[in-house]
């Protein structure tokens, strides 16, 4: 029987390069008050959020893309070609087929790398993240690119209370490569999916294609249920996280969270006792919530405004729709 050589991978990965693209207008709670009966102090205290960015026609996911992707590249220092795999989580891609990564790994100028794309919500940053690891330690690709992107803007019902003022747009970026000690840490992930209900499509595309329903699909969220998970059941993801990266709340440097909400970011900072000392993400505030873009721009701007530096240990972990989750520990690059 014919056996199969072992994987000519390496022993470790770690993220060597970061980059984000937000959309060029600015849009203030003011805008969002046009259609919701609220106030901007209301907005602010439920959510943190006082700006968010939405994209332009041009601005497509593939545009904003392989705009933070460029960055991403650059601050790895390699090129293009080198790109093995271009991993991309999205639920606000429009087309079923083609996936979007292979557009985007063809406009950036890959050597014919493998692209796909993956629909994980919030969460969707650390399962491809996961993935990209498992690629380099096995040997199928020596740098991945993990692609965050969401054009939420288009599935915002801008009449809905409770779920207009949260989203926004843009795409983050980063290189996973070979490492010669641990960098990404385990991956704490998982699904409950008796939840799916609490975050949604309001109705399939069948139904609006059909003519069924005259409103286009929307996302929607139960948020009283949500918050609750997020910050009862996502501490303890996130404290498992760290334990089987052996760290401590006092080892951390940087705890980046899914910026889904600064009440639920307080919440889990509470929980998990971080010290003062840490580096809490809090680009909801002028991103608010971009899904599975939300954590790479989030450590994006940490390490561009100086907040957060190379070689930081960072907790990051994301949640949503599904509900789906993943928490690991990093070494910022």
């Amino acid at each position: 029987m014919a056996k199969i050589k072992p994987s000519k991978g390496h022993p470790y990965a770690r993220i060597l390069g970061v980059g984000g693209y937000r959309p060029t207008r600015v849009v203030p709670n003011e805008v969002i008050l046009e259609t919701i009966d609220s106030s901007d102090e209301w907005i602010r205290s439920r959510s943190g959020i006082e700006t968010r960015h939405w994209a332009n026609g041009e601005e497509t996911v593939a545009a904003m893309s392989v705009e933070a992707s460029g960055k991403a590249i650059a601050d790895a220092g390699i090129t293009a070609e080198q790109i093995g795999a271009v991993v991309v989580s999205t639920v606000s891609h429009f087309k079923q087929t083609p996936a979007v990564a292979t557009e985007i790994a063809d406009k950036l100028g890959t050597a014919k790398a493998a692209a796909f794309d993956i629909s994980a919500g919030c969460a969707g940053f650390g399962y491809g993240l996961t993935l990209a690891k498992g690629m380099v330690v096995e040997g199928s690709a020596e740098y991945v690119l993990v692609i965050g992107v969401e054009r939420l803007s288009d599935l915002t019902d801008l009449e809905d209370r409770a779920t207009a003022f949260l989203f926004g747009d843009g795409a983050g970026a980063v290189v996973v490569g070979p490492s010669a000690e641990p960098a990404i840490g385990p991956t704490v992930w998982g699904s409950e999916g008796d939840k799916s209900e609490t975050i949604k499509q309001t109705v399939p595309w069948t139904d609006y294609r059909d003519g069924s329903v005259e409103r286009f699909p929307a996302i929607t969220q139960e948020g009283q249920a949500v918050f609750r998970w997020a910050v009862f059941e996502m501490a303890k993801v996130a404290k498992e996280a760290l334990d089987v990266a052996g760290i401590t709340a006092d080892e951390l440097d940087v705890f980046i969270p899914h910026q889904a909400n600064e009440r639920i970011i307080d919440s889990m900072v509470k929980t998990l006792k971080l010290p003062e000392s840490v580096t809490v993400a809090r680009d909801v505030r002028t991103t608010g919530n971009t899904s599975a873009a939300s954590i790479p721009l989030a450590m994006e701007r940490l390490l561009a405004t100086g907040e957060a530096k190379s070689g930081d240990t960072a907790l990051v972990i994301g949640f949503g729709a599904g509900l789906v989750y993943a928490a690991t520990v990093v070494t910022l690059p």
